[in-house]
């Protein structure tokens, strides 16, 4: 899996292995990292460490020359020291495009992993990454990582059943959508049985709201969105309406809602969301760049 990075090595593409943790992870001398590794610990410590279900994210604010660089962890263990720490961990650095995109590409979610690592001073969640981490084994860790990636479910009368999708953190179910197969889906950290309330009462009058959010969609995008049939001419109300395509409805606790469409192809392939309450109707529509 890591033999892209071997690779590099023996074609003398990537740095040598450096002798300080600022130059070890394409941080160098920056003062980028060096203020990031300011709010850890300097003992550099040899860790196993276990993923989350996403592989490693990437951000870089304006006016910064590196990107912040993290994935999220389940646990961890320092190397030949009972004990496992299990909970919500951060594994982050800094670090240029290029290794931004390699990590991106070579740590994937659920697997342990081996890596040299500083821990955040004042007993904080972060650890900082110090080299490039390789596959790794402990049988503890192992067992936590079996165990997560087992399936979630629960099965609603009348909706059937819902998965947890971890990558996302919701339930997910397909539901039939006036005579369509879509996609229910339930924050796991909202109020469950409310949400369950919600989704039946959308599904039990499902033409009308299919026809006001449509409705209200084509109002609010309309304009914003432009779009155009075969011949570059513009769509009508009418028209984009009947366009859209729903994919996915979020059921929240309190009536709250989230209908997702793409375009059918009208907008470049872009999608949008429209938002609102059982109460109050649609409120808001979001076309998504």
């Amino acid at each position: 899996m890591f033999g892209l990075f071997g690779k590099k090595k023996k074609e003398k593409a990537a740095p040598a292995e450096p002798e300080t943790p600022e130059e070890e992870t394409g941080g160098g001398e920056s003062r980028e990292f060096r203020a990031l590794a300011a709010d850890f610990e300097p003992e550099v410590l040899d860790a196993l460490v276990l993923t989350g279900p996403n592989g490693f994210w990437g951000e870089r604010k304006d006016g910064e020359e590196l990107y912040t660089l993290g994935v999220e962890l389940t646990a961890w263990l320092e190397e030949d020291v009972p004990g496992v720490h299990q909970g919500a961990f951060r594994l982050v650095t800094k670090g240029d495009e290029m290794l931004k995109e390699y990590l991106r590409s070579h740590v994937p979610g659920d697997f342990v992993l081996k890596v040299k690592v500083r821990l955040e001073k004042d007993g904080g969640d972060r650890l900082l990454m110090i080299n490039l981490p390789e596959p790794g084994f402990d049988a503890e860790l192992k067992e936590i990582r079996d165990e997560q990636c087992k399936p979630v479910t629960f099965w609603i009368d009348g909706l059937g059943t819902f998965t947890l999708a971890r990558s996302v953190g919701w339930f997910e179910a397909d539901v039939e959508w006036l005579g369509e197969t879509i996609q229910l889906t339930i924050d796991q950290d909202v109020d469950r049985d409310g949400s369950v309330e919600t989704a039946k009462a959308l599904l039990e009058e499902a033409e009308r709201w299919d026809r006001t959010v449509r409705d209200y969609a084509a109002g609010a995008l309309l304009e914003e969105a432009a779009p155009t049939d075969e011949d570059g001419e513009p769509l009508t109300e009418e028209q984009f309406r009947e366009q859209m395509v729903l994919e996915s409805i979020q059921a929240g606790p309190e009536g709250a809602f989230e209908f997702w469409f793409n375009d059918g192809g009208e907008l470049a392939g872009s999608s949008f969301h429209v938002s609102g309450t059982l109460e109050s109707g649609p409120e808001s529509a979001v076309l998504e760049v």
